[in-house]
């Protein structure tokens, strides 16, 4: 086995394995997934950046920045105006701190990204096991 199948084969195990996590996923875990993916994506961003990887660096915080539009673009205005306002702004401003973090090599502005991003990332993890629980009464009566 050469390195470059062992690598293809890699890529390959990645991607059915992250195909079944999505296809077999509700939808807190799918938010739960993209706000992972934009964590891992700028933190992969900030390696290639102490690197000096510039190519791979544009690639990571411009996969992060799809995400964080992705995140953006499902949120529900109508339903919850407030929160989504609120969500609104600090996708945006996350944006525009990882803009700057790109730009300018500031680890300050990446680290701010992620500190801003977790909490809201693991809030959709607790709603999850909220949302779960209240569903177990119901679904054991059921059965």
């Amino acid at each position: 086995m050469t390195y470059g199948y062992a690598r293809n084969a890699s890529a390959i195990y990645q991607d059915n394995s992250a195909r079944g996590s999505v296809e077999g996923a509700d939808r807190h875990q799918l938010t739960s997934m993209l706000f992972d993916g934009a964590i891992d994506r700028i933190n992969q961003a900030r390696g290639a950046m102490r690197r000096g990887d510039v190519p791979a660096k544009g690639l990571y915080f411009g996969k992060a920045l799809a995400i964080i539009n992705e995140l953006r673009g499902s949120l529900d205005h109508k339903g919850g105006a407030e929160l989504a306002g609120r969500l609104d702004a600090l996708y945006d401003y996350v944006t525009r701190r990882l803009l700057h973090a790109q730009l300018n090599d500031d680890e300050r502005a990446i680290d701010e990204a992620i500190d801003l991003l977790t909490p809201v990332r693991d809030a959709w993890r607790q709603i999850r096991d909220t949302f779960l629980a209240s569903q177990g009464g119901a679904s054991t009566a059921a059965a």
